[in-house]
């Protein structure tokens, strides 16, 4: 397995620069990552260093909080879209999740599966540190429900990252056909192996090019 091709490359601290985003363009095409995950301020200028490459652009919808309305949500993924993204990873609204409202959980969802219109893969974010075992689960059962083609562990932002106990939970929930996303804390070989093995099949890294060369980062996301 060329294990690049299941990373997305990622960059999401607020204080990026055009100059870092140019450098994890150029690492990305160099060692084939999936993709490179930007905040939608970077994507159109992302996607314009990746033309001719296989190399995707994903970015970030209601980031890192889940908490703006459905409305607002799908009008990002549509402008994200719009601006040459094609893979999407949106928050769930985490406190409608824990007051049980799981019609309005699955359709903040689809708002976003809608807009995207099949241009693009929704990553489901369902920031799994915050949850008790019986919510990942639902929150896992809605996404697919509402359209999703992957459920992905964390934004990276929370009190925690991935574990291969929730990317095991998850992969048990969703079946075999869903994409899972193990994201936050995964910083070296080892743990990417640990994930992989536990179900996920993508990884979102800032670690990408340590990991790929067999090195390790304590960066978080």
């Amino acid at each position: 397995m060329n294990i690049a091709n299941i990373i997305d490359h990622t960059l999401l601290r607020a204080d990026a620069t055009k100059a870092e985003i140019t450098k994890m363009t150029e690492e990305a095409k160099k060692y084939k990552f999936a993709s490179v995950c930007v905040n939608p301020t970077w994507v159109a200028y992302s996607a314009e260093q990746l033309i001719g490459t296989e190399v995707k652009v994903c970015t970030v919808i209601g980031f890192p909080l889940g908490a703006t309305t459905s409305v607002v949500k799908a009008l990002e993924a549509k402008d994200a879209i719009a601006n040459g993204a094609t893979e999407v990873d949106m928050v769930i609204n985490l406190g409608a999740l824990k007051d049980g409202d799981n019609e309005f959980v699955e359709n903040d969802i689809r708002a976003v599966v809608e807009a995207a219109s099949n241009k693009a893969l929704i990553k489901v974010i369902i920031e799994a540190c915050l949850l008790t075992e019986e919510e990942k689960v639902r929150a896992c059962e809605l996404a697919v429900k509402a359209g999703a083609d992957f459920i992905k562990t964390s934004t990276g932002f929370s009190t925690g990252g991935a574990t291969p106990e929730d990317v095991a939970l998850m992969r048990k929930t969703v079946g075999p056909h869903v994409g899972v996303k193990a994201s936050g804390g995964v910083c070296s070989l080892d743990d990417m192996k640990k994930m992989i093995e536990a179900g996920a099949s993508r990884i979102g890294a800032s670690s990408g090019v340590k990991i790929i060369e067999g090195g390790h980062s304590a960066a978080l996301y």
